[in-house]
């Protein structure tokens, strides 16, 4: 991805997500999971992990968009 592609996908909305119900749901079910770990230092490796891993999807798909709108 060039210098000039990133910017703009970096600048375009990515919260797309946060209006499909389904994703929600399940991220309410994960963070509600979470909330039961009793290790303090265990909960947030988990939940920054999660949040990493949703992060990366989020740009894969998004770059799938940006090819899609190109065809």
């Amino acid at each position: 991805m060039s210098e000039i592609e990133k910017e703009n996908f970096d600048n375009k909305d990515t919260n797309w997500k946060n209006k499909d119900e389904q994703y929600l749901f399940e991220l309410q079910k994960f963070l509600d999971i979470s909330e039961n770990i009793q290790d303090e230092e265990l909960k947030k490796e988990v939940i920054a992990q999660m949040l990493k891993c949703d992060r990366i999807i989020t740009k894969l798909a998004e770059e799938i968009f940006q090819k899609l709108e190109k065809k």
